[in-house]
C-alpha cells in the first residue's frame, strides 16, 4: 500500500516479522538511510513534521512503531529493540542509516550503535534517555509514583496517561494551561491509545538492554546531541554525559520548549538536524 508525499516519491507501508511479533513501518525516498525512533508510549507520527522534508532533501525516511507501541505486536516476553531495529533494516535492504531518536528512542539508538556499530552511520539524539542510567529528578520520581499508583485502578488508564503528559509534554517548570492546548491533545490522543492496544503487554516482558551509561565512550559517529531548556535535569544531565563522553559529539540547547523538542521548537530543531545530516559524508 502506497501513497504519495510529492510528485516523485511514495509512501511504501507494511509488516517486519521479529522474534514473537512484528513491527508496522513506513518509508519514502531514496539516498542514504534515516531512521526515526519515536519516543515512550507515542508512535510514529511523533515525527510528522520531519518525516517529509527528509525525503525531500533527498534522503530515504524510515519511520516505526516499536514494539509495544502504534500499529506494531504487543509485548509478549523479552526482548531487545536494537534488535528489533536491526531486523527491520535487514528487511528494507538498509546496510546502515543514520538514527534520530526522541526519549526512549535515543535510548535504542544508542544501544544500537553499541550493540550492532556496523549499522549505525551517525547519531542524533534528541531529549535523550540512556539505558543503565536511573530517574534522580524528584519531579519525575514523582509522577512515576503515581502512574504505578494508577495501575489497576478504575480511571487508572487517563491517570496514567495525565502523569505521563505531565512528565514528557509539560515538564517541570510550566503547568499544563502553559502548553499549547492542541499539542498536548495530540500527545495525549497517542498516548492514550498506546495504553489501551498494549495494556496486555505491561509486565509481559522486559527490554534487554546494553547499559549505554558505562560505554558512551565506545561511540564512535558523528553524534549530535537536542535538549529543551523546560526538560528535567535528568535529561539535561543525559544531554550534557553524551556531550562530555562520546568523541565529537555536540550539544544544541532548544529554546522554549520541554521534552518534546521536534515539536515545540520545530523551526530550530529542524535547522540544526537538516545542517547535521549535510555535514555528513556517506
Amino acid at each position: 500500500m502506497t501513497q504519495r508525499i510529492t510528485a516523485w516519491s511514495e509512501i511504501d507501508n507494511g509488516l517486519v516479522p521479529v522474534d514473537e511479533g512484528e513491527l508496522f513501518y513506513e518509508t519514502a525516498g531514496s539516498g542514504p538511510a534515516v531512521v526515526l525512533l519515536h519516543g515512550g508510549m507515542l508512535d510514529q507520527h511523533m515525527w510528522d513534521e520531519q518525516f517529509t522534508w527528509l525525503v525531500n532533501s533527498g534522503l530515504r525516511a524510515i519511520r516505526y512503531d516499536a514494539r509495544g507501541h502504534g500499529l506494531s505486536s504487543t509485548v509478549t516476553g523479552d526482548f531487545a529493540h536494537h534488535d528489533d531495529l536491526c531486523a527491520l533494516l535487514d528487511a528494507l535492504d538498509v546496510p546502515s542509516a543514520v538514527l534520530v531518536g526522541l526519549s526512549h528512542g535515543a535510548r535504542v539508538a544508542l544501544d544500537t550503535a553499541l550493540a550492532h556499530p556496523g549499522r549505525v552511520t551517525a547519531l542524533a539524539l534528541a531529549s535523550p534517555g540512556i539505558s543503565g542510567r536511573a530517574f534522580t529528578d524528584p519531579f519525575v520520581l514523582a509522577h512515576i509514583k503515581e502512574q504505578v499508583a494508577a495501575i489497576g485502578a478504575p480511571d487508572g488508564a487517563e491517570r496514567y496517561v495525565e502523569h505521563f503528559l505531565r512528565i514528557w509534554v509539560d515538564g517541570p517548570h510550566r503547568d499544563p494551561s502553559a502548553v499549547h492546548p492542541g499539542f498536548r491533545e495530540r500527545m495525549r490522543a497517542s498516548a492514550a491509545a498506546n495504553v489501551e492496544v498494549h495494556a496486555d503487554g505491561m509486565g509481559a516482558g522486559m527490554p534487554l538492554e546494553v547499559g549505554a551509561a558505562d560505554r558512551l565512550g565506545e561511540v564512535r559517529v558523528p553524534t549530535v546531541v537536542f535538549d529543551g531548556d523546560l526538560d528535567s535535569r535528568d535529561i539535561s544531565a543525559n544531554a550534557h554525559a553524551i556531550a562530555l563522553a562520546v568523541p565529537g559529539a555536540r550539544r544544541v540547547r532548544i529554546p522554549g520548549a520541554a521534552h518534546m523538542v521536534n515539536l515545540e521548537n520545530t523551526p530550530l530543531f529542524d535547522h540544526e538536524l537538516h545542517a547535521f545530516l549535510s555535514s555528513l559524508d556517506y
